[in-house]
């Protein structure tokens, strides 16, 4: 069967944080000690506002529970530490879905290219049915995932060689992507030389030339400071992501049920909402541009409609995309 693809968080500016992690409260202090793993800098929005939250658990349960961030791969490469996870090693991890689905193949639904095609529909998504199924879908896998999804926000591109104004630019484009079959897939699809790197090694990749290019929201852009190695950023809209708060089962289910409704603490509405604004901030400065965002992203879209999903990750993906399709349509 041929299977057809279908059609940042600008944070509160907390200032850089100088620990090489973040600790609320001293560890001999508390009933319960666990550690918060990320792949993002002190500074992107996600730890501005894990280091709300974690504030907020250490509050509310009088200081029993004592929650570690270590952001910016401290812990290894995404890939290393979701095996932490799954043996106890570390308790929570803030992982993007399309990562996760080394894991969980399902779980990457979302990221399938040009599926949203704004934040309204993002969110009655990933809130209702097809975040309901993802969620199925990890927890069937051993882990325990909070309800709400953290914005991660649409997926832009970055080059040092030349700016991505439609289809043709990305033919042979070398390009960084995530460790995932989704992404390869997407990017080879338009004709890309796409290599999996960690996000832990994308800087260096860009510096010494092993790839001419990334694409990541754009907090992820700034925080990383990718501008110091590349010269262009064009708003593709490619694709949504976001991070789902991740735990460990075991250590979980230690804790007892009125700790475990700290986990409100751990999805973030108004980090949501940052996202949304700077979207709109940027969308807003791209239409300027000699080729308006509009028309860049449909004819990215319609070059990706005509081009099928290869055999492998088709027979992997199953029926998965037709209910993704048939939960877009619903909420059109």
């Amino acid at each position: 069967m041929k299977v057809n693809r279908r059609s940042l968080v600008m944070g509160a500016s907390a200032g850089v944080l100088a620990s090489p992690f973040i600790r609320l409260r001293p560890a001999n202090a508390a009933e319960f000690t666990m550690k918060l793993a990320n792949n993002q800098p002190l500074e992107h929005p996600t730890n501005v506002r894990a280091a709300e939250a974690v504030k907020a658990i250490a509050e509310q349960s009088d200081g029993r529970v004592d929650v570690q961030v270590f952001p910016s791969n401290q812990l290894g490469a995404d890939t290393d530490v979701l095996g932490q996870l799954r043996a106890g090693g570390v308790e929570f991890f803030l992982l993007s879905p399309v990562i996760l689905s080394t894991l969980v193949p399902n779980s990457s639904i979302n990221g399938v290219g040009f599926a949203f095609p704004d934040y309204d529909a993002v969110w009655k998504a990933m809130d209702g049915d097809l975040g309901a199924y993802e969620r199925s879908q990890i927890e069937g896998a051993g882990l325990v995932v909070m309800e709400k999804i953290w914005d991660n926000g649409f997926r832009q591109t970055t080059s040092s060689t030349k700016p991505i104004e439609g289809p043709a630019d990305l033919d042979g484009f070398k390009i960084r992507v995530p460790v995932s079959p989704l992404w390869t897939s997407m990017f080879t699809a338009f004709g890309s030389a796409p290599t999996s790197i960690n996000f832990a090694e994308v800087y260096t990749a860009l510096q010494t030339g092993v790839v001419d290019g990334q694409e990541n929201p754009l907090a992820i852009i700034k925080v990383a400071k990718m501008w110091e190695v590349q010269k262009y950023v064009s708003m593709t809209n490619h694709m949504w992501d976001g991070f789902w708060m991740l735990a460990n089962r075991r250590s979980w289910g230690a804790l007892r049920e009125d700790m475990q409704q700290l986990r409100l603490a751990l999805e973030q509405g108004d980090q949501r909402r940052l996202g949304e604004r700077l979207h709109s901030i940027a969308g807003a400065l791209g239409a300027v541009q000699a080729r308006s965002l509009a028309e860049q992203c449909c004819a990215l879209e319609s070059a990706l409609a005509e081009s099928p999903l290869d055999a492998a990750l088709a027979d992997k993906l199953g029926g998965v995309l037709d209910r993704l399709s048939a939960i877009l349509d619903a909420l059109a």
